[in-house]
């Protein structure tokens, strides 16, 4: 048996009065999600605790079985998605160019990404370094026009605080370390030096003098966050037992995948969400070589993102039509497994960039149990057979549901993996 995981991202939400006081899942006209909450088990699903937001990097994290201690950093994962060659001791984290205007001695920002031309960015690319100080050189590397990645080489940490303060009208962070570690106190540091010297290198540039003129926002910061390295991962087939593939359509997902052994399908978005996942849900059904399929759409979490209840609700109707395929195709395959569920919550109203609530978890297939629940929303599985499901019991029951999950106590490996049959050693007859 195989299963086929579809993660709705950011597909949970709150009610809103806009929509009755209720969700833009439970709004929407999802005939086919619904559906296959009758045909399956349901229940709610976090990633971690419920109450605390999480990063769609982490939830995956979390969803494919491993623990945050073991977390490299989404800057060192992203970094890897996108193609950027990376020394295993160098120190990435996410970045992009930010307006700052002066106060009381610090930096507040004003504007998160301003506008920036291609001639404005081939300008700024060359003002912005390699920056060298105690024995640490920093480097900006652009991926998506004010978009990249700050890379640090020397004797860094990855055990520091972020620089961007995420909402507008907050001063810049002074980058702070993590831990008491001479390298995380020195990263930090060389980090704000570096930042005071690319904000007066900046503002007196002619670049700016001419975007003032044009009363335009000045270019004149990076922003930090998320700063990661590389840690050893278990692979994900020595960990589960399973042979893992992505569908998915963002450089996180696919660095995640390829730091943990799982093979990627690199798909692009488009402006219809619903052919998108139509393909990927075909795609995953024809992928027959693998027993772990994941699928992922990032549109319920972007519509989410617009701070509009009724274009999430739109989005949502969209990915149900193309559910359609799971429906039809994919249920009557008694060697599938299929779950849908979502990575986090995103409001689309409010200041949170993603909430703490659980999100909806379906499973169908021939091994889990039928209940009552007719309609896959945040309310209604509340009251299915599996009730909330944490962190990596989503794949303890993957394995449970596959007929592959090993009695406890049973050790036919010197490491107790929670899979069968292991990948243990033959006895053979011709020697110890």
């Amino acid at each position: 048996m195989r299963c086929i995981l579809v993660i709705l991202d950011g597909l949970g939400d709150r009610a809103h009065a806009v929509l009755k006081n209720r969700t833009p899942l439970q709004a929407a006209h999802t005939p086919h999600l619904d559906q296959l909450a009758t045909m399956g088990m349901n229940g709610l699903y976090h990633p971690c605790l419920q109450g605390i937001p999480v990063s769609s990097e982490i939830a995956h994290f979390l969803i494919f079985g491993y623990d945050m201690e073991e977390f490299p950093g989404r800057g060192y994962i992203e970094a890897v998605g996108s193609s950027i060659e990376i020394d295993d001791k160098e120190v990435v984290l996410l970045c992009h160019v930010c307006s700052v205007i002066e106060e009381d001695n610090k930096l507040i920002l004003v504007k998160k990404r301003p506008a920036i031309t291609d001639s404005e960015l081939a300008i700024f690319l060359e003002e912005v370094g390699p920056y060298t100080a105690d024995d640490i050189t920093i480097r900006f590397v652009s991926t998506k026009g004010a978009d990249g990645f700050i890379v640090i080489s020397g004797a860094a940490s990855s055990a520091i605080t972020d620089s961007n303060p995420i909402a507008e009208g907050r001063p810049l962070i002074s980058v702070q370390p993590l831990d008491a570690s001479p390298e995380a106190h020195k990263t930090a540091r060389v980090l704000n030096r570096y930042f005071r010297w690319l904000y007066q290198r900046l503002s007196s540039h002619p670049l700016n003098e001419d975007r003032k003129q044009k009363q335009l926002p000045p270019i004149n910061i990076l922003a930090t966050q998320r700063a990661g390295r590389k840690r050893p991962l278990e692979p994900f087939f020595d960990r589960w037992g399973l042979r893992g593939l992505s569908i998915a359509a963002h450089p996180l997902y696919w660095g995640l995948c390829q730091e943990i052994g799982m093979e990627s399908i690199k798909e692009k978005d488009s402006s219809d969400p619903e052919k998108d996942l139509r393909e990927r849900l075909r795609q995953a059904h024809e992928a027959e070589a693998y027993d772990f399929i994941h699928v992922h759409t990032k549109m319920p979490d972007e519509a989410a993102h617009t701070k509009d209840p009724l274009h999430k609700k739109e989005v949502i109707e969209a990915l149900d039509r193309a559910m359609a395929f799971a429906v039809q195709t994919m249920v009557s395959d008694p060697e599938t497994l299929l779950v849908v569920t979502a990575d986090h919550s995103t409001p689309s109203s409010g200041t949170l960039i993603h909430s703490g609530e659980t999100v909806p978890l379906v499973m169908v297939g021939r091994n889990p149990r039928h209940d009552t629940v007719t309609a896959f929303n945040e309310v209604d599985c509340t009251g299915g057979g599996l009730g909330v499901v944490r962190g990596k019991e989503i794949m303890y029951l993957i394995l449970n549901f596959l007929d592959r999950a090993k009695l406890k106590g049973l050790m036919d490996t010197p490491v107790d993996q929670p899979y069968t049959p292991g990948h243990y050693r033959p006895l053979t007859l011709d020697g110890d």
